[in-house]
């Protein structure tokens, strides 16, 4: 069983590259399913960083219905490899019964939620603030077409207000309430 800091500091190293490559993932799953454009530098970044695990498990996992499934996979199994290796740093691992590898199973769907959730949540308050500082940016493009399927809805309910869109603000909320639930 390892403990103390290192340990603790080999867990955080984990948990953040895990979750900055399964988000990635997402975003290249979201890009794709939402057709945004990855001929700019974010689509280029997103695709180098990622198309060393998509483009093999493509041959077993097609894209069906405009989406890429593969990254979708690619993602949930980084997840799942995190659980594993921490409960495997805790000691657990051999110890473990049967039925906590459904638990875990469940368990790294439940984070691929709640990094979905970080994803969009970051990707609105990049939206706003590249309308406010620079809506000519590069970046600007790409960003506002991710995430248009979570602005429209509310926009359709909720209009400017005096030339201000509060869309984004109610979104973020929204999200936040999703997080609170996972």
């Amino acid at each position: 069983m390892m403990g103390g800091a290192p340990s603790m500091a080999l867990q955080f190293l984990l948990e953040a590259v895990v979750g900055f490559f399964s988000v990635l993932f997402l975003l290249r799953f979201f890009m794709q399913a939402g057709r945004v454009s990855f001929a700019n530098q974010l689509g280029g970044f997103v695709m180098q960083l990622t198309d060393w695990a998509v483009k093999p498990l493509r041959r077993m996992i097609p894209g069906v219905g405009g989406y890429d499934w593969s990254s979708l996979v690619v993602a949930y199994l980084l997840q799942l490899l995190l659980l594993v290796l921490l409960v495997g740093m805790a000691g657990g691992l051999a110890a473990m019964p049967p039925g906590v590898w459904l638990f875990l199973l469940g368990k790294a769907l439940l984070e691929l939620v709640r990094q979905v959730v970080y994803l969009f949540t970051f990707a609105l308050i990049i939206a706003a603030v590249l309308s406010w500082v620079n809506p000519y940016s590069p970046l600007a493009g790409p960003v506002n077409q991710l995430t248009r399927p979570i602005l429209a809805p509310i926009q359709r309910i909720l209009p400017p207000i005096s030339g201000i869109d509060l869309a984004p603000l109610l979104a973020i909320v929204l999200l936040q309430v999703v997080l609170k639930f996972l």
